[in-house]
C-alpha cells in the first residue's frame, strides 16, 4: 500500500482493521511518515510479537511518543539483561499486596474528592486523574503536603494526553515533562540523602536505592524518570476509569451483578478489550526471520495493532458487541486480550502496570454503580475510535452523586 500517514491520523483505531479486511489475511505493509512498516495482528502476531525476542524498542516509536511516555534512560528504553534487571524492580513494587495499597489509597482520595465536591457535579474524566495522583504519590511514599498534586496532574495527563500528537502541543508537553523530570530526580535525591523521610520499603524508597544490572546506583536523572515510569501510568489509569462508566451507562443491566461484586473482572476485561489504551505499539526486528510466508528482515519496523487483536471475530464472537459474559467461556490467552500491548519484547511479561489498571477499574466500578450520571450530547461512543487516543476534552461524563 502506498503510504498511509493521513489514512492513519484519518482512520484511528479502524486504520488496520479496514486495511487487513482490503487484503484478506494477518498483515500488509505500508509507509507511515514515509518509513516502511509491517502492520500486523491477532494472537499469532502478538506470538510472534512477543516470543523469541524477536523485536527491540529501537526505532519502534515516532520520538514525539518516546519522549513524552518514556524517554531516555527509562526500563523501556533498555535491552536484553539491562532490561530485564530495570523491570524486576517495577514488577516488585507492583505486586498483589502493593497493587491493594495502591486501590486503598484511591478509594480514600476519590472518597475525598467526591465529599469535597459538597453534591456538585464531577466531570469524572478530570476528576479522576487527580485522585488517581494523589492515591500514586502516597502509595510511592512520597508525602501529598509537599507536592502540588494538581499541577502534578496536569503535567502526567499532558503527557499522555500528547503523545500521538505533532507540533506545538507535543513540544509544550514534552517542556512540561522536563520540568516535571527535575522534580521527580530532586524528589529521589531527596530521599537518598534523608532530607524526606520516607517508609524503607515504599516504592520510592526502593527506586532511591536500586542498582543496575552492573551494581551501579542509578543516576538522579535516570531514577527520576522511572518514578514518573511510576506515577504517570497510574494517572492515566483515568481513561480506563471513564470508560468503565460509559459502560455501565450504557449497559445498565451489569449494575447490580457490580454490586452483589460479581464477575466484576469481566466487566472490567470487556472495557479493556473495547477501550484499548492505543491502537498499535512497535518494534524492529533484531535478525531477518519467516513469518506466515513472508520475511521479516533485520531492522524492519512492525506495528502489532492493539485494536484488531481485540476485535478479532476468529476469537471474540460478535467482536464489536459489549459483552462482559463472553469472559466465562475465554481460555486465558495473553495473546488474544491485549489492551496494554502484549508480553514484552525482551522477557514475555506482560506490562507491569496491567494488574494496577485491573484493581483501579475494579474499585471504581464498585464505587459508581449506586451512582447517577448527567450524559452530554455528544455521542461518546464515537471517541472510542478517534486518533490521537480519547482526549480528554472529549470525555465529559459527570458524576452527581
Amino acid at each position: 500500500m502506498p503510504d498511509s500517514t493521513a489514512g492513519f491520523l484519518a482512520d484511528g483505531y479502524e486504520f488496520g482493521r479496514r486495511r487487513f479486511e482490503q487484503v484478506g489475511g494477518d498483515a500488509f505493509r505500508t509507509r507511515l511518515m514515509g518509513r516502511p512498516v509491517t502492520v500486523v495482528f491477532g494472537a499469532e502476531a502478538a506470538r510472534m510479537f512477543t516470543e523469541g525476542r524477536r523485536f527491540s524498542r529501537e526505532r519502534a516509536m515516532p520520538s514525539t511518543v518516546q519522549h513524552l511516555l518514556q524517554d531516555k534512560g527509562s526500563v523501556q528504553t533498555l535491552e536484553g539483561k539491562a532490561h530485564r534487571h530495570r523491570k524486576s524492580l517495577f514488577i516488585d513494587v507492583l505486586e498483589p499486596a502493593e497493587l491493594e495499597r495502591l486501590r486503598e489509597r484511591f478509594a480514600v482520595a476519590w472518597g475525598a474528592q467526591v465529599a469535597a465536591a459538597g453534591g456538585r457535579p464531577l466531570a469524572i474524566a478530570d476528576a479522576t486523574p487527580l485522585a488517581l495522583t494523589r492515591a500514586a504519590l502516597g502509595w510511592s511514599g512520597i508525602p501529598i503536603e509537599l507536592v502540588d498534586t494538581e499541577k502534578l496532574t496536569e503535567h502526567l495527563i499532558s503527557m499522555v494526553d500528547n503523545a500521538g500528537r505533532v507540533g506545538p502541543s507535543n513540544w509544550r508537553a514534552r517542556a512540561r515533562r522536563r520540568g516535571t523530570e527535575r522534580w521527580a530526580s530532586e524528589a529521589i535525591i531527596a530521599v537518598r540523602h534523608g532530607q524526606i523521610a520516607v517508609a524503607e520499603h515504599s516504592p520510592i524508597a526502593r527506586l532511591a536505592r536500586h542498582r543496575d544490572a552492573e551494581g551501579h546506583p542509578l543516576s538522579g536523572e535516570d531514577a527520576g524518570v522511572e518514578l514518573l515510569n511510576l506515577l504517570r501510568p497510574i494517572a492515566a489509569v483515568s481513561r480506563f476509569l471513564t470508560f468503565t462508566a460509559l459502560a455501565l451507562i450504557e449497559h445498565p443491566e451489569w449494575k447490580e451483578p457490580i454490586q452483589r461484586g460479581n464477575h466484576v473482572d469481566w466487566f472490567v476485561n470487556e472495557v479493556r478489550r473495547t477501550a484499548p489504551f492505543f491502537p498499535v505499539v512497535g518494534g524492529t526486528a533484531r535478525a531477518a526471520f519467516d513469518w506466515r510466508g513472508s520475511r521479516v528482515r533485520s531492522g524492519d519496523w512492525v506495528l502489532l495493532d492493539l485494536w484488531a487483536t481485540n476485535h478479532d471475530q476468529r476469537i471474540w464472537r460478535e467482536p464489536d458487541r459489549f459483552d462482559p459474559d463472553r469472559f466465562a467461556t475465554w481460555d486465558g490467552d495473553v495473546n488474544a486480550l491485549i489492551p496494554q500491548g502484549p508480553g514484552s519484547v525482551d522477557d514475555g511479561h506482560r506490562c507491569p502496570g496491567e494488574g494496577a489498571t485491573i484493581a483501579l477499574m475494579e474499585e471504581f466500578a464498585r464505587f459508581i454503580a449506586d451512582a447517577d450520571f448527567r450524559v452530554p450530547p455528544q455521542d461518546l461512543s464515537s471517541n472510542l475510535r478517534h486518533f490521537p487516543a480519547l482526549p480528554a476534552d472529549h470525555m465529559r461524563l459527570v458524576f452527581v452523586g
